[in-house]
Formats: C-alpha cells, structure tokens, sequence
C-alpha cells in the first residue's frame, strides 16, 4: 500500500502536468487559432489578439476553396505523387537494403560506399535542371516523382533493420526447405513492415510538403500541387484560380481563405499519422540503431 505522497512529489507534479500543459497548448493553439480564423466572418478574422472562440460562424472559405477547380487539381496531383512516388520508394529501397544487408554480399562495403557518395555530394540546382529537361520531363508530373525514387538515407534505415533480424529464422527455413524467394516473401516482407511504415510515413510527408520542385520543374496549371497553390495564397497573396471574385475588403477576405487552404491541405497528413504511429516508432528505433 503507498504512502501519502511527499510535499517535493506533489509540487513536482504539479509543476510537471503545468509545463507539459503550456507545451501542448503552444503545440495545438495554432491550429485552432487556423480554425477559429477559417470559421470566421471576415471582420472578426481581420481583429487582432487570442483567439480562443469563434465569434460568429461561416463556412464561406470552405465554400470558396472546395468550389475551386485548382484545389481538385492540386489534390489530384498531390495525392497521386504521394502514392506512386511513396510506393515506388518504398520498393525500390527495400531492393536495394536487403542485399546490403547480406553479409555474403560480394563488395558490400563497397556498395555501400557508392550509395553513400549521392548523400553527401551532388550536382546542384542547374545540372538537376538540365537534366530533367534533357530526359523530356519538364512540366510533367513525373519530374516530382522520378528524381527522389531512391534515397540512400531510407536505404540504410532498411538495411539497418533487416540486419537486426535475427539470422537464426532463415537458417532455420533453409532447414526445412523453403526457398530464398520464399524466405524474403513469408519471413523478412513481414517481419519489416514496421520498417516499411516509417519510410513510407516520411517519404508520404516529403512528397505532401513538397513545392520547389514543383515551381521548378512545372509550368502549366494541370500539373500544379497543393503545397505550390498554397505557396501562391500565403507569401504572393494571390487568389487567381481560388476565386475568381471576391466580396468586401480583399485582405480580409484573404485572411479566411488562407486558413481554410491551410487546414484542408494539412489535413490528409494529420489523419495518416495516428495509423501509422505504432509502427513508425517501432521502426525508427530499430532501424537506426544496428550499423
């Protein structure tokens, strides 16, 4: 049976619950303040100070952004750069870290060597440039896909992982019969699937978040992303596309639509995270601890 806790515990949870509550609230309020201002009327979104409850309520952004033929544009391609380029990523590592993880490898070291020299040392912007162009992907939605299908820091965190399993379950499926080919499909694809949701949870952000290569490697509005049509409502302020008409003061009308884009290009991201979580953690750890 415990004790009465100490007056030093007490103030110590107090003071910790209190810390932590400041954190989270300085965590969630922006958020919140982003639906406050997107909920708003326009005069109450163009006041300054907290806000902690809406004062009066509209849903005449939503209205205005969902109306948009750029936001379906922009989530389209999103969505279908995030899941062909998150796919073919995920893949194409794999294939490449479960060899390096074989210690049988002939010239592993040197392998991985050569993965190694592209993470530290590359082109630059203009080479980039050029080379897309040369290869005919310019303003296509295959120049955001194809130059990060194969990332040597994804790659390690596979091999990493793979290495960690224990030797002893192929050893005993060689046993018993099963195949190299049998081995990879029954045993290691389903032992490294938290593995396979930490890269994928990573490389589904970058390619939700990404919007320079987008300004640079497209053109026209058919190839536009979500992260680049934001770009244009934040910094450049422009509503071109969004609306084509807007009522009252400009700015603050602006204002509104500026969070509601926000929160609606935010939102498939914060909703694949909670899925993802347990193995995420799982495989972070795991992946970069084994070398």
């Amino acid at each position: 049976m415990t004790g009465k806790p100490s007056s030093a515990e007490t103030a110590f949870k107090v003071f910790n619950y209190s810390f932590l509550g400041i954190v989270a609230f300085l965590m969630i309020y922006p958020f919140w303040e982003l639906l406050i201002v997107s909920v708003s009327p326009a005069v109450e979104a163009s006041k300054t100070g907290l806000k902690l409850i809406p004062r009066g309520f509209t849903l005449e952004a939503y209205r205005m952004v969902f109306e948009s033929k750029s936001i379906g544009i922009g989530y389209f391609n999103s969505i279908f750069r995030t899941v062909v380029g998150t796919s073919i990523t995920v893949f194409l590592c794999f294939c490449t870290a479960y060899p390096l993880a074989k210690k049988v490898l002939p010239a592993r070291n040197a392998f991985t060597i050569y993965y190694l020299i592209p993470m530290f040392f590359g082109g630059g912007l203009i080479p980039n440039f050029l080379l897309i162009k040369s290869l005919g992907l310019l303003d296509t939605i295959w120049a955001l896909i194809i130059p990060s299908l194969l990332s040597t820091f994804q790659i390690l965190i596979m091999r990493n992982f793979i290495m960690s399993l224990p030797e002893s379950l192929e050893e005993s499926a060689l046993v018993d019969g099963a195949s190299f080919f049998m081995i990879l499909l029954r045993i290691i694809i389903p032992l490294s699937m938290p593995i396979f949701a930490t890269v994928a949870l990573w490389e589904a952000v970058a390619h939700w978040n990404a919007w320079f290569d987008a300004m640079i490697y497209t053109r026209s509005n058919h190839n536009v992303v979500l992260q680049l049509l934001l770009r244009r409502v934040l910094i450049e302020h422009n509503n071109e596309g969004i609306t084509d008409s807007l009522q009252g003061d400009e700015g603050i009308v602006t204002k509104t639509m500026e969070a509601a884009t926000v929160l609606v290009t935010i939102g498939p991201v914060v909703l694949m995270y909670p899925f993802l979580q347990k193995y995420f953690i799982k495989g972070v750890l795991v992946g970069s601890l084994k070398g």
